[in-house]
């Protein structure tokens, strides 16, 4: 897999054979390598790390040997490895190298995490009392603790206890009726401006670019719920630039996108005033940070909100929701729907990296159906099952889609699948127990499509197909041209881009098919094979009934 940049200065007419060779040659020699994949797998024993695919053997080689650990996590960007091998030693891999660089030794450790961009791993130990200060901010580089703090308990909503945009631009805590921010660069400083937000009980730091702070306030006294966005800038946190209030409101997820523009609040009620439901309610609102919406998507059906996912443009949003069948819905920024993605037994939407394939599934207590989509084409691509699954998630490259069943949620049947982009399995191996299979992280923009080499090729005859009998003397010369838009071909196995480049070439020098169609030889050949073995079939049988 590679990225391929496109630098032909000449024209797209019809060249000869010598000119497209040279040509080829010529882009293969701008590729850009893109970063191979890579998946980490933990066992009871320890985790290993295998190559990704494609495999060539059918099989995943171990590009790193089974280490002992209780538990493994990537950094978001993909650079660093944490590895917690006991209750008290959690140490640090560089992910190019795969070679430990530095080892934390920290008594009675209960949770780690380590920062999107590895420069920092945040530990949090047992509390013997409130002068032990039991969160720790640790710089990955020197080893050394650079903030601590007290915190009492952990939970989800509390912990990490630090946060960080995931360029690590930005850095905020939760705190006592505000969000406190620091300055990455210096941690030890401590905060350096606070937010006021009476009664907070949960915020949400956008992402890419860190630039909001989602914060929400829960009913009390009469009062409803409400969810506000502020700026991290000090001098913009002087009020919100959007609210939005919920009555029956007891928890709520907050989902920023990329770009860090529009706000996805699912709100959870414990109780459905209507009883059509034992699980309560929820609801699918939107907010923007320019203040152009605020309130309700509207959703077709029904019901709960089963999971809702940004693409990576962050200028459009996938939707499950309603009583089962499940519908799933695409909307943009504005909440108008653009793709209705059917009915069924779905509770679950994955995204791919690149935005251009979606994943629908049913997992959990469902029997794990599967289907796949082209955004772009706004087609289904396949249908499939993986029951029991887990987890499940896209390759960095939008390729593959990976599903586990993992221990302890279940303790039998544990395996790994993976699956080709339109649903057909590429890959399965099982495990007597597992527990973690995670992709390593990529930056989406080092991957590029593996046809945009094999379109650059043939492009050299596009445009006689789009405009015949126009052009000079050299381009009418070509005999035939290859269609701009070819007709939809049957999904088949897949082909490293040097296959793909090497059969290119074949049918421009030899007049073969890149396809793997037949040549005229060829095709010659076999039909005289065919009739010698119907000629054989036809005398045997004849003997036989003379006998």
């Amino acid at each position: 897999m590679a990225k391929f940049v496109w630098k032909d200065k000449k024209s797209s007419k019809s060249r000869d054979c010598k000119e497209i060779v040279s040509n080829i040659f010529f882009w293969m020699a701008v590729v850009e390598p893109s970063p191979s994949l890579e998946i980490l797998v933990r066992e009871p024993e320890g985790f290993f790390i295998w190559n990704g695919p494609p495999y060539l053997s059918g099989e995943p080689g171990v590009k790193l040997n089974k280490i002992p650990c209780t538990g493994a996590k990537f950094s978001d960007d993909g650079s660093k490895l944490m590895v917690t091998k006991s209750d008290s030693v959690i140490s640090i891999f560089d992910c190019k190298t795969l070679r430990e660089i530095r080892s934390f030794d920290i008594p009675n450790v209960l949770a780690a995490v380590i920062s999107p961009c590895g420069t920092y791993l945040q530990t949090f130990q047992k509390c013997s009392s409130p002068q032990h200060k039991n969160v720790v901010l640790w710089k990955i580089e020197n080893g050394e603790s650079v903030y601590q703090l007290f915190q009492k308990n952990m939970t989800k909503v509390t912990w990490p206890s630090v946060r960080f945009s995931s360029d690590e631009t930005v850095a905020c805590r939760l705190a006592t009726n505000e969000v406190q921010f620091f300055d990455p660069r210096d941690l030890s400083k401590g905060f350096v401006n606070r937010l006021r937000v009476p009664g907070v009980a949960a915020f949400e730091l956008s992402k890419a670019p860190g630039s909001y702070v989602a914060a929400f306030v829960p009913e009390s006294k009469g009062m409803p719920a409400s969810v506000q966005i502020y700026g991290c800038g000090k001098d913009l946190q002087s009020q919100a630039v959007a609210r939005r209030s919920f009555f029956r409101c007891s928890t709520v997820q907050l989902s920023w996108n990329s770009g860090s523009t529009g706000l996805l609040v699912v709100v959870q009620s414990d109780v459905d005033k209507t009883n059509q439901s034992y699980y309560g309610e929820s609801k699918l609102n939107y907010l923007t940070t320019d203040g152009t919406h605020e309130g309700l998507v509207p959703l077709r059906k029904e019901g709960p909100v089963h999971d809702v996912q940004w693409s990576y443009s962050g200028k459009e949003f996938a939707v499950v929701y309603g009583f089962m069948p499940a519908m799933a819905t695409v909307f943009d920024k504005k909440c108008n729907p653009l793709l209705e993605l059917g009915t069924g037994p779905y509770n679950t939407i994955r995204w791919n990296p690149l935005g251009n394939f979606l994943c629908l599934a049913g997992f959990g207590n469902l029997p794990g159906d599967m289907a796949f989509w082209d955004y772009k084409e706004k087609k289904q691509l396949g249908t499939t099952k993986a029951e029991l699954s887990v987890t499940s998630e896209w390759s960095p490259d939008g390729r593959y889609f990976m599903t586990a069943t993992t221990a302890p949620r279940l303790q039998v049947d544990n395996g790994v699948k993976i699956f080709h982009h339109n649903g057909s399995l590429y890959f399965k191996k099982m495990f007597d127990r597992l527990y973690q299979v995670d992709w390593k992280p990529e930056s989406v923009e080092k991957f590029g499509d593996v046809e945009d080499l094999v379109k650059a090729v043939v492009s050299v005859k596009i445009d006689e197909a789009k405009a015949p009998g126009k052009g000079s003397k050299e381009t009418q010369a070509v005999p035939k041209a290859i269609p701009a838009n070819p007709t939809a071909a049957k999904p088949t196995a897949y082909r490293p881009p040097h296959a793909k480049v090497a059969a290119a070439v074949q049918a421009e020098l030899f007049g073969g098919s890149s396809s793997g169609e037949l040549s005229k030889n060829a095709l010659k050949n076999k039909k005289k094979r065919e009739k010698q073995r119907e000629k054989k079939q036809a005398e045997d049988a004849s003997a036989t009934g003379g006998s």
